[in-house]
């Protein structure tokens, strides 16, 4: 690995330039955050903290450094995976001051140990607030790197999965530090996990395989917000969608929306498209993989990376071989082939570009003032899973409308009164 800048690791700082281009399209179509930046962060709250990041790295991520470096704050940025890293973004971030563990060359055998190595280097910086992805900062803080606990202010955690890790480490008495669940802000996962997940896993979809979508069976495993938001553009797409899920209410919510629910294993069997979405592992196994008909496309777009069983595909398949850039081919014994999109790994960063810009503007605006948040009000938080305070929520969806010139009404006095009285 080449190109290294204060400390920092990157695969080659020449691609800068490419990597500055993104970055300044990111910046001018987040008018969210550049206000959040501008009314809230240059208060000196920042000045002299170090800031951990682990998040994929593309221009959305590398902006949201940038504004905290901007504020004051020393930024440390790794991606959850080399999958997920786009190293002309990751050297422009080095140019601009941000320390980066990053290079998509980093793909070892044992990935899980490389993960963790990387998320080691950005906990002995000595990160104040954490911005967390699957909780593998603040689990590796309360583990093997426990002597780093008293550095942390808190943390603030991007993803579903990770919201759930943390509050079973409370649970179990283990969570030493406040944590922030960004990801349950309205302004995140009613907008970033249904919208941002149904346009861009779609997008990677149709641009890794320049496959159209139109009358296909697409079969949809899981029913939360993500699943909704695939479901929701596949079908616009002119998919015929199926849904599969374990909780009964969401399945009879997906019936309600016009979709056909299954079992997976009668779904296996008529699907043409598979997209788990469910932050579980083993959703789709070689059980699975036996009924599926030949040309199935498989991919995934939930925050685990072993929600397709990918070993197990390998280990049934004859041949494995790459047939188009982020799509492998899985020849079986019968004859059939089935294609894999993304390495099963979540396929709108590892064959896309992620979520939109204008979607990712209100969630890390959010993260931008939960970091804000941490850093002024971690003494007065306990231990624990806090939900965001609504005022904050509230704010920045009303930038957003203001950014597009909409805008909403207000209660009045006697609306209030009537809403707070029994009596009326």
């Amino acid at each position: 690995m080449s190109g290294v800048s204060n400390e920092s690791t990157v695969m080659d700082l020449g691609l800068a330039p490419e990597g500055h281009k993104k970055i300044e399209w990111a910046a001018t179509h987040s008018p969210v955050l550049n206000q959040v930046r501008d009314e809230h962060l240059m208060d000196g709250s920042f000045e002299g903290l170090n800031v951990g990041v682990v998040l994929p790295i593309e221009a959305k991520t590398a902006y949201l450094a940038v504004v905290l470096t901007e504020a004051g704050a020393d930024v440390t940025v790794a991606s959850p995976s080399p999958f997920m890293v786009q190293d002309d973004v990751a050297a422009a971030l080095v140019e601009r001051g941000v320390t980066v563990y990053a290079s998509s060359l980093d793909a070892p055998e044992d990935s899980e140990k490389e993960m963790e190595r990387l998320l080691d280097r950005v906990l002995r910086e000595g990160p104040g607030v954490l911005i967390d992805d699957r909780a593998g900062l603040a689990a590796l803080l309360h583990t093997t790197r426990r002597n780093l606990l008293a550095n942390a202010r808190g943390a603030s955690e991007e993803t579903t999965t990770g919201v759930a890790k943390m509050a079973a480490m409370h649970e179990e008495g283990i969570l030493e530090i406040p944590c922030l669940a960004a990801n349950d802000a309205r302004c995140k996962h009613l907008f970033d996990n249904r919208y941002g997940t149904g346009q861009s896993t779609l997008t990677a979809l149709m641009q890794s395989t320049n496959l159209m979508l139109g009358g296909k069976r697409v079969v949809v495993l899981g029913y939360g917000w993500c699943g909704k938001g695939i479901a929701r553009y596949a079908a616009g797409l002119g998919a015929r969608v199926t849904v599969c899920e374990v909780d009964p209410v969401r399945g009879l919510e997906a019936y309600a929306d016009g979709f056909d629910v299954l079992p997976a294993l009668d779904a296996a069997e008529t699907g043409e498209v598979f997209i788990t979405a469910t932050g579980v592992r083993d959703v789709l196994t070689p059980e699975h993989f036996g009924r599926m008909r030949n040309g199935a496309i498989l991919a995934n777009a939930g925050a685990v990376d072993i929600e397709v069983d990918v070993a197990g595909l390998s280990s049934a398949a004859t041949e494995v071989r790459d047939v188009r850039r982020d799509v492998e081919e899985f020849a079986m014994p019968d004859g059939r082939r089935l294609y894999l999109v993304g390495r099963g790994m979540v396929v709108n960063l590892t064959a896309g570009d992620g979520h939109p810009v204008e979607i990712m503007d209100l969630t890390f605006a959010i993260q931008a003032l939960c970091a804000h948040h941490l850093a002024k009000e971690y003494a007065t938080m306990s231990p624990g899973v806090h939900r965001l305070p609504k005022e904050i929520d509230d704010e920045v969806a009303a930038l957003k409308l203001d950014a597009v010139g909409m805008g909403i009404d207000a209660l009045t006095p006697e609306q209030e009164r009537y809403l707070r009285s029994w009596r009326e």
